[in-house]
């Protein structure tokens, strides 16, 4: 009652030094912030997904359609709803894909909640029945709708990036882009020391080429580069590489400005000179003498040190992009040296730093020369070299690619998966009201809306595909209904799989469609989901502190 009273009194806000709104007034506030978010992502949702266009400030155009790519583009000023940009930033980070539905499922959490709490339910009992209810809906997702991947096998990493392509500009070439994916993923496998089987992404490098279709693609086995060999005169191919990768300059040291230097012989000068190339020369003769022969430097390299370099037989390249030379220096062992000065103030080259590889060789692929690090020894590493028409879809055509590759380390991580299609979703919905009903407390009401809420996506999913969404969704709940309910070896139990299937309209087998999706993946973003929604529910007061006031000082004192 204090803080009504307080409201009201006009002063109130006076040695606050700022606004206050608070109650119901915050929770409106904030759940028309979310939704505004998720109405701008939902037509973007599933196979039939529209894109979106975005401009910024400078006149740069992005098209797309991935969720953590849109809402990281648009400026959000509303503090509810920057929740949920960085929710589905988290959810791109952790899983790759499914950035879309956390935050429709989100924001329909929140917005059911808030019905509740108007109807006099406190805001910690719907967030007690909402963990209730997404422990429960993860503990029958493992248990019951989830599929070895060893039982389905390979087809199955193929369906599972295929299904991730399927909402992308991927998705007319699935059949050429998924197996891509798959090998590129099965060919960086690494055994870390705890002896567990690990995918990492980044060892897979994305290498962008305009002209050609999408189709002409390439997977190349080896670390890519886009640079080539500095002088023509070098080797264009080097068996047992030992590589040096380097964050320096190799080019003619000069005087640094502002130092003075008094001579009283013309010759002292030359002396001076001779020096200065001499300096440069004995660093690249350190490195060669290490038994260095592939250079790699993010800086330049002038011709008296290519000189070096081409009578030793090595190879050089200069202006690499840093990214790319750590990522080699992490799968070949190397170490990235900006600086040959050791502690003891001497210029020395550790044959340890230099890192091992197969063989390293300048190919020509379509229009371009690419540097190929070939068996590295560390980590595998594989490069996937994409073709499109221009730099929109090539940009598109990338993020696709890393949902897809990031969904198929999941699954190979993971070992399990889920059907898709809003298989999963109506399935929980069922489920949980059927567990609402059992409990006799107060949460049963938010248990029963979390169900409600999980169906938006096999809604939205049938709406974007210009279906009729009521139909299909009763459709689908009355076979999951009845799944449930059918006895252990009832064949009805198969009925448990069945999803949308949003080109013809109809409810099918989505496991025999192979439209699935890892596990890990539904459960990381029904916990996300939960969890932004519960901390935007829990706000009951919001303080906004007032910018000062600055006098305007006119500076030409008029």
């Amino acid at each position: 009652m204090a803080a009504t009273m307080y409201q009201r009194d006009p002063r109130a806000g006076l040695f606050l030094g700022g606004s206050r709104t608070s109650g119901a007034e915050v929770r409106d506030a904030n759940v028309t912030a979310c939704q505004t978010v998720s109405n701008i992502l939902k037509s973007s949702l599933g196979p039939v997904g529209l894109d979106k266009m975005l401009v910024d400030n400078v006149g740069d155009v992005t098209i797309t359609n991935d969720g953590a790519t849109i809402l990281s583009l648009l400026e959000v000023q509303h503090p509810a709803a920057r929740i949920l940009v960085s929710l589905a930033t988290q959810q791109d980070k952790e899983v790759g894909d499914g950035t879309t539905s956390v935050v429709l499922l989100a924001s329909e959490l929140l917005r059911r909640a808030n019905e509740l709490v108007r109807n006099k339910i406190h805001p910690t009992t719907v967030i007690t029945g909402y963990r209730l209810a997404c422990k429960e809906a993860c503990r029958f997702m493992a248990e019951q709708l989830s599929t070895k991947v060893d039982k389905l096998g390979k087809d199955s990493l193929i369906n599972v990036a295929k299904t991730s392509m399927s909402s992308k500009i991927l998705a007319a070439d699935d059949d050429f882009f998924a197996p891509l994916a798959v090998d590129a993923m099965l060919a960086v496998k690494t055994i870390n020391a705890k002896g567990e089987k690990k995918y990492p992404v980044k060892a897979v490098n994305v290498l962008k080429a305009h002209g050609k279709s999408a189709r002409e693609s390439l997977f190349v086995k080896g670390y890519a580069l886009n640079c080539t060999v500095a002088s023509h005169a070098m080797k264009l191919r080097i068996p047992n590489a030992k590589i040096a990768c380097l964050d320096m300059n190799l080019a003619k040291q000069r005087m640094h400005l502002g130092v003075h230097i008094t001579i009283d012989d013309p010759e002292q000068l030359e002396a001076i000179r001779a020096r200065e190339s001499e300096i440069t020369l004995e660093r690249v003769r350190k490195i060669l003498s290490a038994g260095a022969n592939v250079i790699l430097t993010t800086k330049g390299i002038d011709d008296l040190c290519l000189k070096e370099f081409v009578e030793a037989g090595a190879m050089a390249v200069r202006r690499c992009r840093k990214e790319d030379l750590r990522r080699i220096a992490k799968a070949t062992g190397a170490t990235l040296i900006s600086s040959l000065a050791n502690l003891e103030g001497e210029e020395t080259f550790e044959a340890s730093s230099l890192g091992f590889a197969e063989e390293v060789v300048q190919e020509r692929i379509s229009d371009d020369e690419l540097i190929l690090v070939k068996g590295t020894k560390i980590v595998n590493s594989s490069s996937i070299i994409l073709r499109g028409a221009n730099d929109y879809m090539l940009d598109e055509m990338e993020r696709a690619l890393h949902d897809a590759l990031s969904i198929v380390k999941r699954t190979l991580e993971s070992g399990s998966v889920v059907p898709g299609g809003g298989a999963v979703e109506t399935a929980l919905s069922i489920y949980l009201e059927n567990f609402a009903t059992t409990l006799g407390s107060r949460e049963q009401l938010a248990i029963a809306e979390f169900a409600s809420a999980l169906l938006t996506i096999p809604k939205t999913l049938a709406l974007n595909a210009a279906k009729d969404s009521t139909d299909l969704v009763a459709k689908l709940r009355a076979y999951h209904n009845a799944a449930q309910n059918a006895p252990l070896n009832d064949p009805k139990r198969g009925l448990m799989y069945y999803g949308l299937d949003l080109i013809n309209g109809q409810v099918v087998d989505n496991r025999q469609n192979g439209v699935l999706e890892p596990t890990i993946s539904k459960i990381k973003s029904l916990k996300s989901a939960l969890e932004a929604s519960t901390s935007l529910l829990r706000i009951d007061d919001s303080i906004q502190v007032a910018p000062e006031q600055r006098e305007e000082v006119d500076p030409h004192g008029h």
